[in-house]
Parts: C-alpha cells; structure tokens; sequence
C-alpha cells in the first residue's frame, strides 16, 4: 500500500482537508501523520520533525509538508527526489534537511497546473501540495509498474494514471537551502540552539551526538543554562524532578527532567540559543 506523510503546522482541523485532497486523487494512499504540531511558521521545527522519522520510511514514501508562511506569494512549489523517497511542499528549506539525509536530492519546481485542485491564496498545502503528493504515489519509484497495475485491474479498483516527478515542472538548483546542524565548537565548549520541543518539554538542540560524544562521555558534568547537568544514557539515572542531558532516539543531544517538563522549568523556547561548557570527562 502506497504511504504518504504529513508533517505541518495546522493543529486539529486543517489537515482532514489534506487527507480529503489525497484520497480524492488516490484513494489507496496509506496516510501517515508525522505531526501538525509544529509550532506555527517554525520552519527549522518542522524540518527537524522531517528529519527526525525519514530515515524509518520505505522506498516509495511521498512526504508532504507544509509550514508556510510565504504561502500566496512568489515562493516556489517544489518536489523532490532523493534515496528513494519524494518530498513536497514550499521552497522555504523545510524539505531539504530530511531529503539530504535520505540521499542525493533532485528538486523539482511545481508548475503543471494539471495536478492541482481549484487553488485558493492561503491554501496551498490542500489545494497544491497534498494533491501533487498524491499523483507521485501512482508512480513506481523503482522501475515498472506493470504487476501492481494488473493487481488493480483484477480487484476492480480504478488505476491511476502514472505521473513521474518529472512531470510536475523543471528541474532546478536555486532552491532554498538550510542547514539544521550549524553549530560552533571550541575547545572546552559547544553552542548550538534549540530545534524542537517535544510534547514532554524535552529541549532538543541541533548538535549532533558525534559532536558530542567527541568531547566528552556519559558521565560527564555539563554546565547548560547556568546549571550543573549530568550526561547520561537515560531518564531513570536520575531522581523524579532531576535535570539530566542525553542522546535522543533521533541523535541529536537534548535535555531533560525525568518525570517534568524541561522547557518551562529552564524557560526555553524553540530558536534559543545553547550553549554547552563541558566541567568533568567521564574516563573513557
């Protein structure tokens, strides 16, 4: 079964308008919601939301996202190839994290009217994107697509006509870049910022466990928002109410409070500035 993503800023109602747009064009997509959580216009949040769960995706996966705030104006529509994967949505550098990491991109600009629904100016993720994403899914991202067209005919759905990537637009290189994992490192320190909050306060930053676990090791005395804060593998090494630092699932260095809500005791926000003083190595 086809699998497509979604991943916005919409909160509780919008995205059924999404899901309607896709099945409308495809009514055998398996749709996935990744989150639509994202705080509103936080691009560099839904970009790591992206990032975080592609890489647990199948070949074939189309992943729509849509944090916009430029929607209705002269920003591009893009889609993009890349591992085996498609990914769609506005050229705002949303997609390009998640796509660089699923492999070498190609990126498309969107511009056959064709695949579109009625267009309004505030709406692009119902009326451009999630049915361009929908049309991607009717494609064989791996060769042919002879065997699943014949399993259609026979079990009387209706096959859909198949549209290549390609045959959304050109393709372009000007797209819009942006780089999640800037961050500085010198020598007794790391500064980096906050990426993502998660639904339990969890701090996570964008500097990568690599980074991390180069300087120092669990064990390890972190000084972080004027705090003296252990780094350690998981939550219950601590006492309930406890600040501790760790690697999450998603590699990136984060920081919590077993049993509470990291963000507010620490008052942080997403885009905030971290800056990591390392005290006492662990031995290696």
């Amino acid at each position: 079964m086809p699998v497509i993503t979604l991943t916005t800023d919409f909160g509780s109602l919008y995205p059924a308008s999404l899901k309607a747009a896709i099945l409308q064009v495809n009514e055998n997509a398996n749709i996935i919601d990744i989150t639509h959580s994202i705080p509103h216009a936080d691009i560099r949040a839904g970009a790591f939301a992206l990032y975080s769960v592609v890489d647990h995706f199948p070949v074939g996966t189309v992943h729509v996202a849509v944090v916009d705030p430029g929607v209705g104006t002269d920003r591009r529509a893009i889609a993009i190839r890349a591992g085996g994967q498609y990914f769609v949505g506005p050229d705002n550098g949303l997609l390009i994290p998640a796509a660089r990491k699923a492999g070498e991109l190609k990126v498309y600009e969107i511009t056959n009217t064709k695949l579109f629904h009625d267009v309004s100016s505030t709406f692009h993720g119902r009326d451009i994107f999630a049915p361009v994403g929908a049309h991607l899914l009717g494609a064989n991202h791996t060769g042919s697509n002879i065997i699943s067209r014949l399993l259609d005919i026979l079990s009387g759905a209706r096959p859909n006509e198949v549209v290549r990537i390609e045959d959304v637009g050109k393709r372009i290189d000007d797209f819009v870049e942006l780089d999640i994992e800037k961050i500085e490192v010198s020598e007794g320190a790391i500064s980096g910022e906050v990426i993502f909050i998660d639904d339990f306060g969890n701090i996570v930053t964008n500097i990568l466990q690599d980074v991390i676990l180069d300087k120092t090791d669990f064990g390890s005395e972190l000084s972080i928002f004027g705090s003296e804060i252990p780094l350690l593998q998981t939550y219950g090494l601590v006492g309930e109410g406890d600040a501790l630092a760790l690697i999450g699932t998603h590699g990136f260095f984060e920081i919590s409070i077993n049993c509470g809500n990291a963000a507010k005791v620490f008052r942080i926000k997403n885009g905030d500035r971290v800056d990591v003083k390392l005290l006492v190595c662990a031995l290696k």
